[in-house]
């Protein structure tokens, strides 16, 4: 069945930056769309950042873009997003999901959780 293993999560101060990577198993992660979706505290689920299955098209929320950047590696069936200038409001639980624009998840989630 398909698993989705995020990892990368911590704490930062505001202005630093995480690297977030998801494992991919269960499915053939070449041939699929990938996205980033992070839940607030208190909040729902919010999309963050999709990939198409070769990886050259992207698309970002308004409240990431220009500061995360997401990418794959399918020979690694990985996915990550390097995030920047990290804001307090970036705080959340962050899923990987299978799928372009997609908030259904399925793994554990990563915590970042950002405070000076």
């Amino acid at each position: 069945q398909v698993q989705l293993v995020e990892s990368g999560g911590g704490s930062v101060q505001p202005g630093g930056s995480l690297r977030l990577s998801c494992a991919a198993s269960g499915f053939t992660f070449g041939s699929y769309s990938m996205s980033w979706v992070r839940q607030a505290p208190g909040k729902g689920l919010e999309w963050v950042s999709s990939i198409i299955s070769g990886g050259g098209v992207t698309s970002y929320a308004d409240s990431v873009k220009g500061r995360f950047t997401i990418s794959r590696d399918n020979a690694k069936n990985t996915l990550y997003l390097q995030m920047n200038s990290l804001k307090p409001e970036d705080t959340a639980l962050y899923y990987c999901a299978k799928g372009w624009y997609t908030t259904s998840v399925s793994g554990q989630g990563t915590q970042v959780t950002v405070s000076s």
